[in-house]
Formats: structure tokens, C-alpha cells, sequence
């Protein structure tokens, strides 16, 4: 065969899988009207998850589990987008992780409001302004944001998935000699993961300037010609400012949980985690008969985390994930049975690589 005859097999086989999509398209429609019709959320990450490890296991050519997730995480988004259009809220500016995290599940066709702070995330959810919501909650070099876990206990928004994605660095700037740069634009999370590639090119009086987000810092970098930004490689590009080294973070494994927020409570799965915030009596043993309840019930914790009570001097309150769904009776007996003030944040697929 030569190159024009394998270009027409190519030909006839997307002819048959434009034909099959559009087939799928008309189950989907007819699946939203149901929902619609029934109140159920258009979102299921438990049944998109279900279908990935199915078609996974069927596989036998060169689509392996991770390819197969990226092509159905978009024919997914499409999906949704015909069930319902509906919009997806984000830490912004546009090209931020945020962003490419909420574009990973909902595709490029979803609408898009991008907002300047995670706090506005929860607003625009509490007043009904978008139907999800996407926000950082844990780095595996910086740790937890803490901002994130005080909204959670302020506002009502449940955790409805999360997702787990790489984060590499960039160090952009239109400078062509390292020596000329006077300043470094980067949120500062950003700026702390790459601490040894700084001590290794600049001095210590280089200037940080902390940005909301590692995007936002790619635009003023490109409109300060003394400067440079630590940034995505996604956000050098689309503010045209050249990438003078890769991947510049300390930790190569660098990686970033995010959260994707809703007002509807999932089914259960086989797969699942539970968060919640507990707030114990101040007394010698409360947390810990607290958490030995867990283990009573073989209830595995995966992540524990304490925060200041804003509104108490010096007490503190505990985010906490484990396996299970709400739903199951032995989380139930733990809650039930607790006397300390629990607040329940969702129950949702793992989305960690133990859930595979």
C-alpha cells in the first residue's frame, strides 16, 4: 500500500467514527432531557470513570488507559455540552493551572469565567452564577492551600471530584541576558517550588513580586522589559513571551490536587473519598479518640490537616480525607456517633492513580 491508500483507509475510518459520535450524541440528548426532567446532575465522574476502565480493559491495540482517557475526557465534555451548556467558574487568568485543570474535564467548548481570587470561586457557586467550580487544594512540594479548606467550612459548595495534574515550571522573560533581569513575577507558590534553580542563577537581591496567579505573572513579565516570569509553559505562549528554560522546579514529581466543586451529591462508587472538616473539644484526647474511630470502623485515612479557627483564639479545625462514600455504614457509624461538630464537603471517585 502506498502513503495515498493508507490516507484513504484513514479517510473511511474517521467517516465511520464521525457517524458513530453523531449516533452517540442522539443517546445523550435524550439522556439530558431524562435528567432534566428528573433534577439529576448532568456531571457523573463515577459513570465517566466506570466507562474509561471498561473500554480500558477491552483495549488490545495501542490505546493504552492514559490515551483512552484523553480522547473520551473531550467526547465527555462535548457530551455534556448538548446535554446542558452550563459554566465552569476558575481561579484565573486564563492559562492558569486552574484552568488547564477545569479544561481537562470539561473540555474547550464549556464556558469559561475566570475569577481573581478562590474565594470568588465560592460566591459566584453560593449565588448560583455557575453550575461547577475548580480550585487548587494541595501541592505535593508546598503543601495545602489554605485558603481553600477555610472556604470549605464558610461556604456550602460539595466537592464532587477531583483530579490530580502535573505541574511543570517554566522561566519565561523577553530579556535575552539573565544578568539584565531585575525582577521575578510569579504567584508565590510558584516561586518556592523553583528555589533551587534560582539560588543557582541569580543573586539574592533579585526582586520576587508575588502574582495571584502564575499566568497573571506571564502577563506583567511581558510588559516589563526588565523582568521574568515563573509561569506554565501554556501561559508563556499564550502571552507570547519567550520560554528561556523548562521545567525549572525543584520536585520533577511536582504536583497539584484540584477540586471540582458543585451543589449535588454523587452516587456511590467502589472507588471513593470522603472529606469533611471536624471541629473537636479543646481537651487532652478529643482528636485522637476521633481518629481512633476511623480505625475502629477500618476506615483508612489518606490526609489530615489543621487550621486556625478565625473567629477562636487559638483552636483549630481538621480537613480530613478517607476512603468511603458518606453513604456507607461504617462511615455513618463514625459520623453518627462523633461528638464533635462535623461538616461534611462530598464524596467523590478518587482521583489518585490507587483508584485504577
Amino acid at each position: 500500500m502506498d502513503l495515498n491508500d493508507l490516507r484513504q483507509g484513514i479517510n473511511k475510518i474517521d467517516d465511520q467514527l464521525l457517524e458513530l459520535l453523531n449516533q452517540r450524541m442522539e443517546y445523550v440528548q435524550k439522556v439530558g432531557e431524562l435528567k432534566q426532567n428528573t433534577g439529576t446532575s448532568i456531571y457523573r465522574p463515577e459513570r465517566e470513570k466506570e466507562i474509561i476502565d471498561r473500554l480500558a480493559k477491552q483495549s488490545l491495540g495501542a490505546l493504552n488507559k492514559e490515551a483512552i482517557e484523553a480522547i473520551f475526557m473531550e467526547i465527555f465534555a462535548v457530551s455534556r455540552n448538548l446535554e446542558l451548556p452550563e459554566k465552569i467558574a476558575y481561579l484565573g487568568p486564563e492559562g492558569s493551572y486552574s484552568h488547564q485543570a477545569a479544561e481537562s474535564r470539561f473540555g474547550a467548548l464549556s464556558h469559561y469565567l475566570p475569577l481573581n481570587s478562590i474565594e470568588a470561586v465560592f460566591k459566584v457557586l453560593e449565588n448560583k452564577e455557575a453550575k461547577y467550580g475548580v480550585i487548587p487544594i494541595e501541592n505535593n512540594t508546598e503543601g495545602a492551600v489554605g485558603t481553600t479548606i477555610d472556604c470549605l467550612n464558610k461556604y456550602n459548595s460539595k466537592i464532587v471530584a477531583e483530579l490530580y495534574m502535573d505541574i511543570h515550571h517554566s522561566f519565561a522573560t523577553v530579556v535575552e541576558n539573565l544578568k539584565d533581569i531585575k525582577r521575578i513575577y510569579s504567584h508565590p507558590q510558584g516561586y518556592y517550588q523553583c528555589k533551587t534553580f534560582l539560588e543557582e542563577h541569580f543573586l539574592n537581591d533579585i526582586e520576587f513580586i508575588p502574582t495571584r496567579s502564575t499566568s497573571a505573572a506571564a502577563k506583567r513579565a511581558k510588559d516589563d522589559a526588565q523582568s521574568a516570569a515563573i509561569c506554565s509553559a501554556i501561559a508563556a505562549k499564550l502571552y507570547k513571551l519567550p520560554i528561556h528554560f523548562q521545567k525549572i522546579e525543584d520536585n520533577l514529581a511536582n504536583q497539584t490536587r484540584f477540586l471540582i466543586l458543585s451543589d449535588f451529591k454523587n452516587q456511590k462508587s467502589d472507588f471513593d473519598k470522603t472529606s469533611i472538616i471536624a471541629k473537636t473539644d479543646n481537651k487532652p484526647g478529643s482528636l485522637v479518640n476521633f481518629l481512633r474511630s476511623f480505625e475502629d470502623k477500618g476506615i483508612n485515612l489518606t490526609k489530615i490537616d489543621s487550621r486556625p479557627i478565625k473567629e477562636k483564639h487559638y483552636s483549630s479545625m481538621f480537613f480530613i480525607d478517607f476512603k468511603g462514600h458518606i453513604d456507607d455504614k461504617n462511615v455513618q457509624d463514625v459520623i453518627q456517633h462523633s461528638p464533635n461538630d462535623i461538616k461534611w464537603l462530598g464524596s467523590y471517585v478518587r482521583g489518585d492513580k490507587d483508584a485504577i
